[in-house]
């Protein structure tokens, strides 16, 4: 599990004066009695004496225009009555993250037309190469090259539908903080409630995808089809951040990295199942998972405005908590499992269509390896949003399965496993590839066949009885 579970703190903020105005929080009566989540109905009124501004401790010292930015964030986040994430608000921070730079200084820019391309040819020139190293047509309809901010745009449906089976949990945990007996009666305030947590939800997204933005080379860095079907896309951007420090060509990294993004999708192209596959495994996982509700109800009646980091501290002590069933651990190893297939599917076709042709294929496979072993970029925001995070061993296990069924049917026998999730390893297929490779594989295309043809077969009898009726009436 990840230890960096969706947290819904605020940015900690210091008061005006230092250790002064800490203090003088602590006479006012900051953190004594039963805290107030919102900041409302302290002793005096509003700006009255004794009380401080609740949303200086919300939002810090603002000048005017910073504020009324401020109230209009907090109107959205009062107002939003869509679905268990606020995605609109997910978008504007993503953005508003990827404006800033990443944490070196470099910022993001427009794809110029010589990148343009760069990016075209060297995923012409990777489908080229993969057609030797697989069976599987090209599935890349077409290749952009896309900027920071345009992978946000793109790929945000596909967080989405990753996203929201969690955070529809968490929605209605913080509906169930309130006793049974109140809920009848504060359907505003749960209704509220849940507006906050889906900006909150927004909020952790929005920054999550906004960070990686930074970081990915491409749109399939997580082993999931983010990006529209047919699509190759790469971040030039990116690319060379990648590979400042390797001592390999640019051209080199970048056409591996072509070399990966074309595999990646002529595999969900051409494996129609897959991608429902993949996300219903996530769907699956993501129900199994409880909230902690005595934890969100401590967190939620303890919280103090003025002290917003103590909120996220404790929000990152872990709220999440798989079901420990037999179900759940079903759940996990199908996901864990058909996630290393794809990625070990890639590995190994990438490396075999580049090894002959680029010196540098052996160290550029190895830090992808490493990047991915080390809890990269991509894994850690994986885990941060659904609450799982991958375990590089089942990659490369998976890598060495495909690479010896390759040896040993082929690359057309290895390929046909696509055909069907069944025919497909398993988890303890990888734990003994050896016996998967040598062991004697179902052919269910006749079986598919004969299904194909029992589905037919009641649209020829509804035929052949309208057929009998026109002849009836014609006869009459």
């Amino acid at each position: 599990m990840s230890d960096t579970p969706f947290g819904f703190g605020l940015p900690p903020e210091e008061p005006e004066d230092g250790d002064e105005g800490k203090k003088k929080d602590q006479q006012s009566g900051g953190g004594q009695g039963p805290a107030n989540p919102f900041g409302f109905g302290t002793p005096g009124g509003f700006g009255g004496p004794g009380a401080d501004n609740p949303f200086a401790a919300m939002f810090g010292s603002l000048n005017p225009t910073d504020l009324g930015a401020a109230f209009q964030q907090l109107g959205q986040m009062l107002s939003y009555e869509g679905g268990p994430v606020n995605w609109d608000m997910a978008k504007q921070i993503a953005r508003q993250t990827v404006s800033q730079g990443t944490s070196d200084g470099v910022k993001d820019a427009s794809v110029g037309p010589a990148e343009r391309t760069a990016v075209a040819e060297a995923v012409r020139l990777a489908d080229l190469w993969l057609d030797d190293a697989t069976s599987l047509p090209s599935g890349s309809g077409s290749a952009v090259a896309w900027s920071r901010a345009e992978w946000v745009e793109a790929t945000l449906p596909a967080w989405q539908e990753l996203v929201d089976p969690v955070a529809e949990r968490v929605g209605a945990a913080m509906g169930d903080v309130l006793p049974e007996e109140m809920q009848a009666m504060a359907g505003p305030l749960i209704g509220m409630m849940r507006s906050m947590g889906g900006a909150m939800f927004g909020t952790q997204i929005g920054q999550a995808v906004g960070v990686l933005a930074g970081e990915v080379v491409g749109s399939t860095d997580i082993g999931l089809p983010l990006n529209p079907p047919g699509k190759a896309a790469l971040l030039p951007v990116n690319i060379e951040a990648f590979g400042k420090d390797l001592g390999v060509p640019k051209e080199e990294v970048r056409l591996y990295l072509a070399l990966r993004e074309a595999a990646h999708q002529r595999l969900f192209a051409h494996v129609p199942w897959l991608r429902s596959h993949l996300f219903g495994a996530v769907d699956g996982y993501a129900r199994g998972i409880k909230v902690d509700t005595a934890k969100l109800e401590d967190v939620v009646g303890q919280f103090d405005p003025q002290n917003p980091e103590q909120l996220q501290d404790a929000l990152q002590q872990g709220m999440f908590q798989p079901e420990d069933t037999p179900e759940q651990k079903a759940a996990l190893a199908r996901l864990e499992t058909a996630l290393a297939l794809v990625e070990g599917w890639v590995d190994a076709v990438v490396h075999a269509a580049a090894k002959p042709r680029l010196s540098s294929a052996d160290a550029l496979r190895e830090t992808l390896r490493r990047r991915r072993a080390t809890g990269g970029p991509a894994e850690q925001t994986f885990a941060t949003l659904i609450g799982l995070e991958l375990r590089p061993r089942r990659l490369r296990d998976a890598s060495r399965l495909w690479a010896s069924l390759t040896d040993a049917r082929g690359v057309d026998g290895r390929d046909a496993l696509w055909a069907h999730p069944d025919m497909l390893p398993t988890a303890s297929d990888l734990d003994d590839p050896d016996g998967f490779v040598h062991r004697e594989q179902l052919d269910f295309s006749e079986l598919d066949k004969m299904l194909g043809e029992a589905a037919q077969k009641p649209d020829l009898r509804k035929k052949g009885d309208q057929d009998d009726q026109a002849e009836g009436d014609d006869t009459e």
